[in-house]
């Protein structure tokens, strides 16, 4: 029997996203729960007081209050982010990484973790850029709540109406807004997801601890990556929410800028002096569950 070829840039781009939209829609409850923890007590000391105590507490009152629409906000743009974002991690983490490969002159075949480690930065960064407009209408459509309110509340019609409305208020520079913050934590969390999952994969199967093929070992693959992803990305995904939902102010110049944070690097610093470490890691769990359900999806079809 003939062994299966490799897929193309293109088919490995489209598989990614298929998969990222099968997972999106069980995991965008946990972003919801997620982007509404990371947000509660922005900025003030010790947290401040809390509208939920933890997911759990965001999903039943979310539900109570809004009904399935509250916890699948932002749902519409996170099933396009995730087709550019997936779509570009794994449509592009083989080319890059047996480019770099080529270009300090070692064969395409060899996995060389810092040559895995910057493909896989370099893809995510690829796909975090394009998917930049996205993600910030996604996160502002998430932490939306007419009910129990937390950080700064955007509320938009719709995908099209939210692009539409901060292009007229700020231009094609309001739809990038916070990319250096977006390319930071996908770079970050790119740079550990296919390498740890490949290695995890190697060795089950190395030492025979599970077959190649089976869904044990991708469940085992995909969970170990996710912890790794998480633990990587979270501080940096606390600043990316933060930074695209804080609140502007128009300049004398007339450019809007926002009224908290200057770039990702500032808001860490002032939210580790307000709130300390944790609050870095808002919404840890949450994120772990999104995370999990995304490359499990994923990873099986880059298999």
């Amino acid at each position: 029997m003939s062994s299966l070829r490799p897929l193309s840039t293109a088919e490995g781009f489209a598989c990614g996203g298929v998969a990222a939209c099968i997972a999106v829609t069980v995991s965008n409850p946990a972003e919801v729960a997620k982007t509404r923890l990371q947000l509660q007590g922005e900025l003030a000391k010790g947290g401040g007081p809390k509208v939920y105590r933890n997911a759990l507490d965001v999903f039943a009152k979310s539900w109570k209050n809004e009904g399935i629409r509250g916890l699948q906000r932002g749902l519409g743009p996170a099933y396009a982010y995730q087709i550019l974002l997936n779509g570009s991690r794994l449509g592009f983490y083989e080319p890059f990484r047996q480019t770099i490969n080529r270009v300090i002159g070692r064969p395409v075949t060899d996995q060389i973790p810092l040559t895995s480690l910057a493909a896989g930065a370099a893809s995510g960064a690829v796909g975090a850029a394009l998917g930049n407009p996205l993600f910030l209408i996604k996160a502002r459509m998430q932490a939306y709540s007419p009910a129990l309110p937390v950080g700064a509340q955007h509320h938009y019609k719709s995908s099209i109406n939210a692009l539409s409305t901060i292009f007229h208020a700020e231009g094609f520079r309001g739809l990038i807004r916070g990319m250096d913050a977006a390319i930071l934590r996908t770079a970050m969390g790119s740079s550990v997801q296919l390498p740890t999952y490949n290695w995890t994969k190697n060795q089950l199967v190395t030492y025979g601890i599970l077959p190649a093929n089976s869904i044990w070992t991708y469940l085992a693959s995909s969970s170990v990556s996710g912890v790794c992803v998480c633990i990587v990305m979270q501080p940096a995904d606390t600043a990316l929410t933060r930074v695209y939902n804080q609140p502007t102010t128009r300049l004398p110049n007339g450019r809007l800028q926002g009224t908290l944070y200057k770039n990702p690097i500032d808001c860490l610093w002032k939210t580790f002096k307000a709130e300390g470490v944790l609050g870095w890691l808002n919404g840890t769990l949450s994120a772990h569950c999104s995370t999990h359900d995304h490359y499990l999806d994923c990873q099986r079809h880059h298999s």
